[in-house]
């Protein structure tokens, strides 16, 4: 039994539900410990004290990526690793745990992420590009990576946003630009080929168990399957989008596409809190210390991830919050026991600045919601519908 298995493994007693992700032979949580504040809202020491707890309830699947802590900045980059690696060095539990972490894509010229790719070497490089999906960055980045996390292998190694041109981030419209089908900040898109090669051969090194994607569309992950069937290459096992009560979008052709009788792919759901929006805290006459104090992600930085703390988010998010109270338990909790209940979800990714909100976060997940609050929740969704999209 798996189950019990990991539960044996782990020396814990928490009814954790675990299963496989998508097509590969890896074990997973139905919860994975977000780790993106760590380094700029989170000490180390803070850090820690998350990892410590998340295991001792069962939770051993981490997801990071060279990129955090977020908002990425040439102070706080590549924190978030080696807070992880230091960890992992300290508590020699490499065996315990699963480990995602992801490759940034391109962006725009604009914005200034060359200490990213600067920081793949140690001591970091004197010049640098904008980082970018092709087989020499992709394998800099796996091996800055690994570095920094002090192990031999990552278990999920995953593209954090695609090389060509899409809506991401809250944006759902495709709008082509004439004469251009690459991301901003590059000439032309990586070739599928070259991307899923280099995966291909990462798993053939042992540097990677597995691969998967990121803010991704169903045209993108329909392709990458083909291109790997072609190549030979085992296909992403995992796709990491924003979904939560407040954009469901992911529920659409996306799901079919991905559902196990078809690529067979998890989802690492991040966001299913938006923020922190929808534990109601932002809401009018609704406030925590840490919101009042500014120190909490939208009261910190108030231009980061708009997408999720507009009036129509706020508005559904009040409706959300009625039904928790109704039904006797937080807004935190009906959000995460409703993203878990999904039937396509692989992991849904929490994020915490307090072991308060993490002890919260971990327990809304031994909840099981009944149908009259999954139709309630479906009600409301009808009447707002998907509030945190941005176009």
């Amino acid at each position: 039994n798996t189950e019990e298995a990991i539960r044996f493994h782990l020396k814990i007693s928490l009814k954790m539900k675990y299963h496989k992700l998508g097509s590969s032979e890896i074990v997973v949580p139905i919860c994975c410990l977000g780790t993106m504040t760590w380094g700029e809202q989170n000490t180390e020491e803070e850090a820690w004290e998350q990892l410590d707890y998340a295991l001792s309830k069962g939770v051993n699947f981490i997801d990071t990526a060279e990129l955090y802590p977020v908002p990425s900045t040439p102070c706080n980059s590549v924190r978030t690793e080696t807070y992880i690696g230091n960890w992992l060095k300290a508590r020699n539990c490499r065996d315990k745990m699963v480990i995602a972490t992801k490759v940034s894509g391109p962006i725009h010229a604009s914005f200034d992420r060359t200490y990213i790719v600067a920081n793949r070497t140690d001591p970091p490089a004197d010049f640098a590009q904008q980082p970018q999906l092709d087989a020499a960055s992709i394998r800099s980045a796996v091996e800055g990576s690994l570095r920094r996390l002090q192990t031999s292998y990552i278990d999920v190694y995953q593209i954090h946003w695609p090389s060509r041109q899409l809506p991401k981030f809250g944006q759902r419209r495709y709008v082509p630009r004439p004469g251009a089908e690459a991301a901003d900040g590059q000439a032309d898109p990586i070739p599928l080929e070259e991307q899923v090669r280099a995966m291909g051969e990462l798993i053939q090194e042992g540097k990677i168990r597995a691969w998967g994607v990121s803010n991704e569309t169903t045209f993108g992950v329909c392709q990458l399957h083909e291109v790997a069937r072609q190549l030979g290459v085992p296909p992403p096992i995992s796709i990491q989008n924003d979904f939560s009560l407040l954009f469901r979008f992911y529920e659409e052709e996306l799901a079919e596409a991905a559902a196990p009788r078809h690529l067979n792919m998890g989802l690492l759901a991040y966001g299913s809190l938006a923020g922190g929006v929808l534990s109601g805290k932002y809401l009018p006459g609704s406030t925590t210390p840490d919101v009042e104090e500014k120190r909490s992600r939208h009261s910190k930085f108030p231009q980061f991830q708009t997408r999720y703390h507009t009036p129509r988010a706020l508005a559904a998010t009040a409706k959300y919050a009625e039904i928790a109270e109704l039904k006797g338990m937080t807004p935190t909790t009906l959000s995460y026991a409703w993203a878990a209940s999904r039937w396509f979800m692989g992991s849904v990714i929490v994020g915490a600045t307090s072991m308060q909100q993490l002890k919260e976060n971990l327990e809304a997940f031994e909840v099981e919601l009944d149908e009259e609050t999954l139709r309630a929740i479906d009600d409301v969704h009808v009447t707002l519908r998907n509030p945190n999209a941005s176009d």
